[in-house]
């Protein structure tokens, strides 16, 4: 009886398909083991979780610029969050706990994603320093400057290619994160 107020719900911008298909990149991208193997991120659960967000970072920057980016953006977000309650859930952490882990998946986002926007910024202006560090501190655990530097570089590429991809391209999920160079290919 209720399909005739289907109009009055807010239009998805993708279907769930798309959204699903989209996060799979950023995850499968996060898990590449060049970053573990050869980048010095610790292939630990907080490794795993900073290099997702690091990813999810990336696009999130850049859906600000894409028409109707937003909701997707949401939606992303929205992706995130149940996977990490699903993968709190699956590792044990009790119903009561949860709702405070969430919280600082938040917060360490929100966090992570500050440093990176403000590092971004500078970087773009001068190098990729600025960067460097924020990853270093976030990701490397405060050490390794040259993995770190690595990481800055691939961060710009994988921004400069998802901004020349287009808007259509970006919303439906048809584009690729480039290949991490390892230090030996970096010169």
């Amino acid at each position: 009886m209720l399909w005739p107020f289907n109009h009055f719900r807010k239009p998805r911008l993708a279907p769930a398909g798309t959204i699903e298909a989209i996060y799979g990149m950023i995850v499968t991208q996060a898990r590449e083991p060049i970053f573990y193997r050869d980048l010095g991120v610790p292939d630990t659960v907080n490794g795993r979780f900073d290099l997702l967000l690091l990813h999810l970072w990336l696009l999130l920057r850049r859906l600000r610029t894409a028409q109707s980016g937003v909701e997707l953006s949401q939606a992303l977000f929205d992706r995130f969050c149940e996977d990490m309650d699903d993968n709190l859930r699956e590792m044990g952490v009790g119903d009561q706990t949860v709702p405070k882990r969430m919280r600082a998946f938040g917060e360490a986002f929100y966090g992570r994603a500050q440093a990176y926007d403000q590092a971004y910024d500078q970087a773009v202006e001068t190098d990729n320093e600025a960067l460097a560090q924020a990853i270093c501190k976030n990701i490397l655990n405060g050490a390794g400057m040259d993995q770190a530097r690595l990481l800055a570089a691939y961060a710009v590429t994988a921004n400069a290619d998802l901004g020349q991809t287009g808007d259509p391209a970006l919303l439906l999920g048809a584009f690729k994160f480039p290949a991490p160079l390892r230090e030996d290919e970096a010169s």
